[in-house]
């Protein structure tokens, strides 16, 4: 009998030659262009973005945007990094029509040491929505949340959009954190708390806040028919339009809270809306990808489809368009509209 005998690095050679040609049998997961899913799924499918959806990048982890018509651009907050890895990380970017950058960074420029040296100083630390009235930009952002012992609190900041300085904030200590807002012109503030998800959540986890000019927070909406509120815009009439995670419903309550109408968007799991001068609505679907259309008395339609996570968008008066920031993605969706 003859033995071959292998050096280790010989026999090593051979086995990792084998789990090499093991591995390229197996398919090595890449993600897809963008549609849905993100992810390659396990039977392959994809639809791709719809081919009047174009997308730009240059924005880091946003949830929302405004437009400020003094400017002529798009106002998009950066949440920056997470509270527990790093606080007073966030910044504003202003983005042209065509998805070039105007000002890559407008506030946040320094760095968390130096903007608390600022008179006053700059505090950003993970802003959420955002909405810009009467020359002022309103953000949904935070304190706290920086560990596990560290309970976090509503913020509403507000920004002189001419010279960037901050003119206060409102502390909503009952509230961990604001997803979406819509400022009226007094300065008034409506907020939601998207609350708790699953079969068993709790519905008055779900809520819709006002936040008067002189920083007293009342909670306005509590519990159904919303259903994880998300979204909130107002109407031409000065109501409040809400949009649900849990439903397709789109929700019009007064602003002491009376539910006047429900429509329905083309699809579940919305988290944008933008409501136009005529009352026709379009509502971004984060869990969905879809853009429903709502004209006033008609039933809800997609425009456009398989954007990856649709956040809070805004309207681009200056363009005509919608633009939707795709918070994971790093990248801002743009639709024209008709």
């Amino acid at each position: 009998m003859t033995r071959i005998m292998l050096g280790t690095g010989i026999l090593a050679a051979v086995v990792g030659a084998g789990a090499a040609a093991v591995a390229a049998q197996q398919p090595y997961p890449v993600g897809n262009p963008l549609g849905l899913p993100i992810t390659p799924g396990a039977d392959g499918g994809f639809n791709p973005i719809s081919s009047n959806v174009k997308v730009y990048g240059s924005v880091y982890s946003a949830e929302s945007c405004s437009y400020d018509p003094d400017r002529d651009v798009i106002v998009i907050p950066n949440r920056g990094v997470p509270q527990n890895v790093q606080t007073n990380n966030a910044w504003i970017t202003f983005m042209n029509h065509d998805g070039s950058i105007h000002t890559a960074r407008w506030l946040g420029i320094q760095s968390p040491e130096q903007r608390a040296r600022l008179d006053p100083p700059l505090v950003l630390n993970e802003p959420y929505g955002s909405d810009i009235v009467g020359g002022v930009l309103y953000l949904a952002d935070r304190d706290g949340g920086t560990g596990p012992g560290d309970r976090a609190v509503a913020v509403i900041r507000r920004f002189d959009m001419k010279t960037g300085r901050p003119l206060g904030e409102a502390r909503v200590e009952q509230v961990e954190w604001f997803n979406d807002i819509a400022a009226a012109p007094d300065g008034t503030v409506y907020a939601t708390v998207t609350g708790a998800a699953g079969e068993n959540a709790d519905p008055d986890t779900w809520q819709v806040w006002r936040i008067a000019p002189d920083d007293q927070a009342t909670m306005i909406i509590q519990g159904a028919p919303l259903a994880r509120p998300n979204g909130i815009a107002l109407d031409p009439d000065g109501n409040l339009v809400v949009v649900n995670m849990g439903t397709p419903d789109v929700q019009t309550y007064s602003t002491d809270g009376r539910l006047l109408r429900t429509e329905q968007a083309a699809q579940a799991g919305n988290d944008g809306i933008v409501v136009m001068p005529d009352g026709t609505k379009y509502v971004s679907s984060v869990l969905e990808g879809g853009v429903s259309r709502i004209r006033p008395g008609q039933k809800g339609e997609l425009i456009a489809e398989n954007i990856p996570n649709a956040a809070s968008m805004c309207y681009d008066a200056g363009a005509n368009q919608l633009v939707i920031p795709m918070n994971a993605n790093n990248a801002v969706a743009f639709v024209k509209l008709d």
